[in-house]
Formats: structure tokens, sequence, C-alpha cells
């Protein structure tokens, strides 16, 4: 090999780089830990409405560090989704020394099973809402059902000028429904927008009118309705009153 100097000159070469390599990575390591980059403050482009600013603070101290190029983006995101009420949050840098940080709060929909909330995604999160919000009831992995429902059957409501204070989703997916003024609706479980449309459609001129209010309506039959009270049990009982092919018939 030392009689080759055309081999001598490119082990030579190779190791000028690899040097020049060496050295320019140990530069830019040191100058990123420069104090001048190191983060100084962390921007919010909003004003959070729930989130707690003590505890962002806390997270902020415990958890952001490092410099404008070594802090880590994903790792800083995820800490502060694990904030309540927070449902989305989008983090960049903004040069020289500061994080740029957008939070999307949850949005509540309505309560989810006595338990959580339902965010307008229907998504269920840990919270509590002094909000006068609808109560949903269903089982787990549902509650984006039991909202779309929910927004479905307040469309169909609104000609009455009446909406939904609950709305429950059974283990046998049938579907029940109670107004804001009491009354129950018996949907169940396979046409429940034409049952809700039949209901609206009969409503002003037969329930409205009835002597006797009317606190139970079950829409389970293929062309009409039993319209009934219900007694201290919550079952129906009393006067009851089925309509079937616009035809009214008392029990």
């Amino acid at each position: 090999m030392w009689d080759r100097p055309h081999l001598l000159r490119l082990v030579a070469a190779i190791l000028v780089g690899i040097s020049v390599l060496l050295l320019g990575y140990s530069t830019l390591r040191y100058a990123l830990q420069l104090p001048i980059f190191r983060l100084r403050t962390v921007q919010l482009t909003n004003a959070p409405q729930q989130v707690d600013l003590i505890q962002l603070n806390q997270l902020v101290t415990r958890t952001v560090g490092g410099s404008f190029f070594t802090v880590d983006l994903e790792q800083t995101r995820r800490a502060f989704e694990q904030l309540p009420w927070v449902r989305k949050v989008s983090v960049r840098r903004h040069f020289p020394w500061s994080l740029e940080v957008t939070l999307e709060e949850q949005v509540p929909m309505a309560r989810w099973n006595d338990t959580a909330l339902v965010n307008t995604y229907g998504e269920v999160f840990a919270g509590q809402s002094r909000l006068p919000l609808p109560d949903f009831f269903g089982q787990p992995d549902t509650s984006a059902e039991v909202a779309g429902m929910y927004a479905t059957l307040s469309r169909q409501l609104a000609v009455l000028q009446r909406s939904i204070s609950r709305i429950n989703l059974s283990p046998r997916f049938a579907w029940q429904v109670q107004l804001d003024n009491g009354m129950q609706l018996e949907l169940g479980r396979e046409q429940v927008q034409q049952r809700m449309a039949r209901f609206v459609a009969v409503y002003p001129y037969s329930i409205a009118t009835m002597a006797r209010k009317v606190n139970h309506v079950d829409l389970r039959y293929r062309n009409g309705f039993a319209a009934s009270q219900l007694n201290g049990a919550g079952r129906p009982g009393g006067a009851k009153v089925e309509t079937r092919r616009n035809s009214v018939s008392r029990a």
C-alpha cells in the first residue's frame, strides 16, 4: 500500500472527511446548546376558557425544556393533551427561543351515563359542567351514535319548539327520548326517524289537545302510537289513548 500513492491519497481524503464531519457535528451540537437558543417562553395562540392556568403553568415548568432546536415537539404535544378539558394540541417552534401552542378545548354537548361528558364530536371525556346539558345514556363505544341520533331527532323536534333533555340507547339498542316538558317517547330499534316524524306530524292535533296530560308516548306501532300517563312506578297507567290510521279509540 505504501508504494501506491493513489491509495494513500484516498485514505488521507477519507480521514480528513471524517475529521471534518466530526468537527462539524461537535460545533453544531455546541451551538445548539448555547444559552441564546434556550427556550424562554411558551406562547398560547388563544386564551383558554376551561383549562386551568395553574395546571398549565405547572406543566410548562415540569415538562418543557431544552433549546429551540432540541425540544421534543411530539412529547410536548402529548404532555399538553393530558390536561383536563384539552382535546387536541398543536405545537411549533417560534424562532429564536419560543414555542407556539394552540389548544383545542373540549366543548361539552351532553352528560354521559352520569359519569363523564360528551363533546361535539361525540367523544367521551372526563369532566363536569354546570351548563344545562342533556343527558346521554348508552353502551360503551356508542357515544358517537347517540350524539348523531340526538342531533337528527333535535332537528325534527325543532318545528314543535321542543328539545331533548334525555336520550337513551338501551342494551338491546332501542331508543328512548325524554323531552324538555317531561314527555317520554318510546322509539324502538327500527325506523326511528320515521316514528319521530309521525309524532311531530300528529302532536299539535292530537296529543297536545288531549284533556289529560300525556307524559308517555309509545311510537313502536306500525301505523300509530299509544299515548298515556305514567304512574308512580314510571309505567304507563290511567287513561290510555291509542291512535291507529288516524282513528282514535279509548281503552
